[in-house]
């Protein structure tokens, strides 16, 4: 099988060959949206986390590597929770995050003395979907997604197991007599993280119930497992970022989604993700230990440069994540400025 993740990594090492080949010392320009990387550059970052993000900042790293032989950077994508671990133990300097760090995570950079500034560098949406044999579903609503894949689902294992928990919630789908195989990210996923923020929390809440999912079904950290599992079952569940997701449309089927239910079906897009109308919808980050950017020029340089008009943007061309509008792109300058 094709690793999926390795051609988007190649695919972004493409682009950032692209962008810097055309800055050179001999004058001529970056192409139309891209950034001249700095020269003199030297030094490592070391960034981990989110696999959502891991793309862009390795993109962002080749760039600045092609133009600074002497720059080396190592970037991994183990999730969000479990790069929090390690940045607020000090052990990196970058911490790639598909969600906001949360106050326990938080709180234990506090006790470990770790300063850290947040920067929000792109929008994604988290992709729900199916097989493409399974034409019984064209779109879920979140009180279907609760049915089927929250805390009072455990031990459904056909999708009609759920008819009466949706129908409580308000669900007028006629749910398919056939076996529901789920597949998604595990609990150390910042994607697992926005999907129960997103999705399932408020009706747990409200139903007195955890706010977390089911935990019967298949979960992993890796992308192309997930991607797996969808194809493996003819009426097969699961969800993963928008990006992967969208590089393996011929493999898999994308299901639109509503908020309530019985409301307007949005399927994900570019678009329905910058102005907010797909529903599952979030902001990407990256954390960086403050203390380590004043002592390691290449920390800073890599952030400056991650940040410099056309940067992402250029880095984006090979994946379908959604740049900030510009006055956005600002503001998490500003943020980092005013660290410094």
């Amino acid at each position: 099988m094709i690793n999926t993740k390795s051609k988007r990594l190649g695919a972004l090492a493409l682009v950032a060959v692209f962008a810097i080949g055309a800055c050179s010392n001999s004058g001529a320009t970056t192409s139309p949206g891209a950034s001249a990387a700095p020269g003199g550059v030297s030094g490592s970052v070391l960034v981990a986390g989110s696999s959502t993000v891991e793309p862009i900042s390795t993109g962002v790293a080749e760039a600045l590597k092609a133009a600074n032989p002497d720059f080396n950077y190592t970037v991994t994508g183990e999730g969000t929770g479990d790069g929090f671990k390690r940045f607020c133990t000090g052990e990196t300097d970058i911490s790639d995050a598909s969600r906001k760090i949360k106050d326990e995570e938080a709180a234990s950079c506090v006790a470990t003395g770790v300063e850290y500034v947040e920067l929000q560098i792109a929008f994604d949406g988290i992709t729900v979907m199916t097989s493409p044999d399974n034409t019984a579903v064209e779109c879920l609503s979140f009180p279907d997604l609760y049915a089927l894949i929250g805390p009072e689902s455990t031990d459904f294992t056909k999708w009609s197991d759920a008819q009466a928990l949706g129908k409580e919630l308000g669900s007028t789908l006629t749910y398919p007599d056939a076996s529901l195989d789920i597949t998604g990210p595990g609990e150390e996923s910042g994607t697992f993280d926005s999907f129960v923020e997103l999705v399932i929390k408020k009706t747990a809440e409200a139903r007195e119930q955890d706010d977390t999912t089911r935990p019967d079904y298949v979960a992993s950290a890796n992308d192309n497992t997930i991607i797996e599992g969808i194809t493996g079952s003819a009426s097969s569940l699961g969800w993963v970022g928008f990006a992967f997701a969208e590089e393996n449309k011929d493999k898999i089927k994308e299901l639109a989604i509503s908020k309530d239910a019985g409301g307007e079906c949005i399927s994900p897009s570019a678009e329905t993700i910058a102005d907010g109308s797909y529903p599952i919808s979030r902001s990407l980050y990256i954390y960086v230990n403050k203390a380590k950017a004043g002592s390691n020029p290449a920390v800073a340089a890599y952030v400056d440069f991650y940040l410099t008009d056309g940067t992402i943007a250029s880095v984006l061309e090979s994946v379908p994540y959604v740049n900030l509008p510009a006055a956005t792109l600002g503001e998490t300058r500003s943020a980092w400025d005013a660290s410094k």
